[in-house]
């Protein structure tokens, strides 16, 4: 045999014997982390005594990375806490009358004692969770290794990946764990519910230090639901905050009246701000459809869209409780609201919509400058298109529209919030057309009574046709009294010098 080709068949080998030893170690770990995972499921939860409740705690595999509270049944929330393969599910599992008594009757457990001793218990119980769940892990990955491999050596191998998986999980939630994220949960479940248990928005956006204090009315809320049964708890209405119904592309469908009407009861709705396309001809037939706003009982602010005639906007003015802002300034529910119909009337495909973006944002800009002129400046603008509303930047706090039937928000530049708000009617006929169904809608917001600017707001999404699932995700205004003023612009002068100027 050539030296050459001995070098390379012993080349071979050496390679065929680390792919073999990297092959074993790709074995070794799969098992021990199977083994461990079956350990933390089978072992691994804990329950824990929190206040009144008593809380059933397990960790998941996970790629989300989130904690959930599970109220069944009347739904789920969801943190987004942390950045792991692991989640936190933690399950109301029964409520204990006598210790709630207990805390109520005991002067020791008074209202600052007590978001503090309900912190002190989760945390325990988290901490056991911890050390219980990395104990059942270890023993389930060392078990399994040994009955599958029925060697030490193996065995003590995926022992120690399994613990530097576990030290390595941890040290992720650590660095990655975000408490601000208790105060923009995300509910699904019963619509009825939300309220109590998503909690109250103008304690929550007082200050980060609030936490410990929804936590306390989070439990008290869940012992109130699972005490009576036979009927949900009436939702406390906040005097101090303004709350405002935000819904647009009504598109005809009855759906958009049963939410408007549940949301306005459940959530103490102080008006409803209705941004466009509550039809989709704008017909006198289709008028007949707008006697249902007089029977909310608040406040119907309506602008018209694109696929509303003057006729529909006629016929929504005569309802009871109804406001329509057509180039005007009303006070509504304590708000300074400007709102202006949509230029165009394009009930259907045969007439086309303007393209010329350009042109509706520059009709935007000018009502913008208009708005300046006034001795008291407006709280609050309502246009049917985005397009539209993005002239208003810099002139208001905050700009609600829709049309695009996509709910999407966008802080500008300028300091000025515009909340486009999806379709209220599921898009209504139009639903139809696609493969997926369109969701149906809404926004709660909740605006300072005093300064008139939005603390927080709650976006409430049912689903489409076919469907049946709501979801609320709560949302924090960070800066709530920043400044609003327009965005300068640089341009070069004629000498060369530059020169700030802002824009209308």
């Amino acid at each position: 045999m050539k030296f050459a080709d001995w070098t390379q068949g012993a080349r071979r080998a050496a390679r065929r014997v680390v792919t073999g030893r990297i092959a074993r170690g790709l074995v070794v770990a799969a098992v021990a982390l199977a083994g461990a995972w079956l350990g933390i499921m089978l072992g691994g939860a804990v329950r824990s005594n929190v206040g009144p409740v008593e809380l059933g705690m397990s960790a998941e595999p996970s790629w989300a990375g989130e904690t959930v509270v599970d109220a069944h049944p009347f739904g789920t929330l969801l943190f987004d806490t942390h950045d792991a393969p692991v989640s936190l599910r933690v399950t109301l599992e029964n409520i204990n009358p006598d210790r709630a008594r207990g805390f109520l009757d005991d002067p020791r457990f008074s209202a600052d004692r007590l978001p503090a001793l309900l912190e002190e218990e989760l945390g325990a119980g988290v901490r056991t969770l911890i050390l219980r769940a990395a104990l059942c892990g270890l023993t389930g990955a060392l078990v399994t290794s040994l009955i599958v491999f029925r060697r030490p050596g193996p065995a003590l191998a995926g022992l120690l990946g399994v613990t530097v998986a576990i030290a390595g999980t941890g040290a992720a939630i650590a660095l990655t764990f975000r408490p601000d994220s208790v105060v923009e949960p995300k509910y699904t479940g019963l619509l009825a519910g939300a309220p109590s248990l998503v909690g109250d928005a103008e304690s929550i956006v007082t200050r980060f230090e609030s936490y410990r204090v929804q936590l306390a009315k989070l439990v008290n809320n869940v012992s109130q639901l699972y005490d009576v049964v036979s009927a949900l708890p009436v939702y406390d209405a906040d005097p101090t905050s303004i709350r405002v119904l935000h819904v647009s592309d009504i598109h005809l469908s009855p759906i958009a009246w049963n939410l408007i009407r549940s949301v306005t009861a459940q959530f103490k709705i102080d008006a409803i701000i209705d941004t466009g396309d509550l039809t989709d001809h704008g017909t006198g037939p289709e008028d007949r459809f707008t006697e249902e706003i007089g029977t909310f009982g608040v406040p119907y602010v309506f602008v018209r869209g694109n696929h509303d005639s003057v006729t529909t906007q006629r016929a929504v003015a005569r309802q009871k409780g109804a406001v329509v802002l057509d180039g005007e300034t009303k006070t509504v529910a304590g708000l300074r609201i400007y709102g202006m119909g949509d230029p165009r009337f394009t009930p259907d495909k045969s007439v086309s919509v303007d393209s010329n973006l350009e042109s509706l944002a520059a009709l935007g800009r000018s009502r913008a400058a208009e708005l300046a002129k006034l001795p008291k400046q407006v709280d609050l603008v309502a246009v049917h298109d985005p397009t539209i509303a993005g002239g208003f930047s810099g002139a208001v706090p905050m700009v609600l529209t829709g049309h695009s039937h996509q709910r999407s928000t966008e802080l500008l530049p300028s300091g000025t919030r515009v909340l486009v708000q999806g379709s209220t009617g599921g898009a209504g006929l139009r639903a139809l057309e696609h493969d997926e169904p369109t969701p149906v809608e809404a926004s709660v917001l909740y605006f300072d009574a005093d300064t008139h600017r939005l603390r927080a707001w709650d976006d409430i999404t049912l689903g489409g046709l076919g469907e049946q699932s709501v979801q609320i995700q709560r949302h924090v205004e960070t800066d709530p009294g920043r400044t609003i003023s327009p965005v300068p612009t640089i341009a070069p002068s004629p000498t060369g010098s530059v020169t700030v100027t802002p824009t209308p």
